[in-house]
């Protein structure tokens, strides 16, 4: 089996064909354009590389870009580092107060169990010397 050859293809890309826009009530020709494979590649490819860099130009030198998730501006970041640190300090500060009502409580009502350790400790006894 012949493996097809560099040269055929790039023959394949550059050969013209015709496409013929004709009215269809009288079979007149509108346009006509002669065009190649490697023409029509060319076109559509330049025409994504076109409107993708519409795209983002309209996206980076307009105020869309705010609307890009994780973009915003310094100041809205600042203020939400600020309130981040404030409700993290006023979590802890509910927190320590609720655990000292919680005391209070206990205490107030009698329920304060003082936790003894009532394990008994086995000291060892020094041993005795007999001289």
């Amino acid at each position: 089996m012949a493996k097809p050859q560099a040269h055929s293809t790039l023959k394949r890309l550059r050969n013209r064909y015709r496409l013929v826009i004709m009215n269809d009530d009288t079979y007149e020709e509108v346009v006509t354009f002669k065009l190649s494979r490697f023409s029509v590649y060319a076109m559509f490819s330049s025409i994504f590389v076109i409107l993708v860099g519409f795209t983002v130009a309209i996206i980076v030198f307009t105020p869309l870009k705010q609307y890009v998730p994780g973009y915003g501006s310094q100041t809205a970041r600042k203020d939400l580092q600020l309130l981040k640190f404030r409700t993290d300090s006023l979590e802890s500060a509910m927190r320590m107060k609720d655990q000292y009502m919680n005391n209070l409580r206990q205490v107030l009502t009698g329920d304060a169990g003082l936790n003894l350790d009532t394990t008994i400790i086995k000291v060892p006894r020094p041993e005795r010397s007999t001289d």
